[in-house]
């Protein structure tokens, strides 16, 4: 089990937001923290500490006005560590090379991939051979429906008919380099793993997988490393010192 630490960015700002709240209209969202430090302040603490494949995540829509303050903070924070860090957030063929020219070691795409509530297998073709496949992350991020967790899109608010499972996993792995799975209904929470979701992410052992969502504990951390069969790295966000929680980030980084 890996660390991978994250810098999110809404509104021209790094902050932690309470998964599931955000909104384009008005580019609302449930805070549970909003820093003082730019991006590229916690791009150079990672890049120090040696803590790789960390991502950072644009909150806002391409059509916001906040768009471009946004951006700005993501490439400045790309630069500060080239190669260092994915990057997220309105992903797409056209614009995906531009992030990995800027320093991005990936680009991480969700929605582009997923469209009408199913997989567009041409868009994930398109995505593959702008990029290429060793420098595409697929999140998969998912939520708890009947059951069984789907994949969410458009601000993890619309849900597909595409179910998380090993062998889609299996497949989606020939286009893919890695995951990036939130767990949303806890996301931003930190009260705790989903353990289901954590137990079904490590019966796949293809690819890297990083789980996302509800740590708020270092003892959540070791049951996200059981559940997971020591298979899955991690990230942390609210519960993090460095965005006002109580897990050290010293003790974190020791992670590897």
């Amino acid at each position: 089990m890996r660390f991978r630490p994250c810098i999110d960015i809404h509104n021209g700002r790094v902050k932690q937001i309470v998964g599931g709240t955000l909104q384009d209209a008005g580019d609302q969202a449930a805070e549970n923290f909003v820093s003082e430090k730019d991006a590229a302040f916690y791009a150079g603490l990672y890049r120090d500490a040696g803590l790789g494949g960390g991502h950072v995540i644009l909150l806002n829509g391409k059509d916001s006005p906040f768009y471009e303050a946004t951006r700005g903070q993501a490439l400045e924070a790309l630069r500060v560590w080239p190669g260092g860090l994915q990057v997220g957030g309105g992903i797409r063929p056209e614009n995906g090379e531009e992030y990995l020219d800027a320093g991005a070691s990936h680009v991480i795409v969700t929605s582009y991939v997923f469209r009408d509530g199913k997989i567009s297998w041409e868009n994930l073709e398109k995505m593959r051979t702008a990029v290429g496949r060793e420098r595409l992350v697929l999140d998969l991020s998912c939520r708890m429906r009947n059951g069984r967790y789907y994949i969410v899109t458009d601000r993890w608010q619309k849900f597909t008919s595409v179910a998380v499972s090993p062998e889609l996993l299996e497949t989606l792995g020939g286009y893919c380099d890695e995951f990036l799975v939130h767990a949303v209904d806890v996301e931003g929470g930190a009260c705790g793993i989903e353990e289901e979701l954590a137990g079904l992410l490590g019966s796949y052992s293809g690819h890297a997988i990083t789980y996302a969502g509800g740590v708020g504990s270092m003892e959540d951390i070791e049951r996200l490393r059981r559940a997971g069969k020591n298979r899955l790295d991690v990230t942390v966000g609210s519960a993090l010192d460095l965005f006002g929680g109580k897990i050290p980030f010293a003790e974190l980084a020791r992670l590897r």
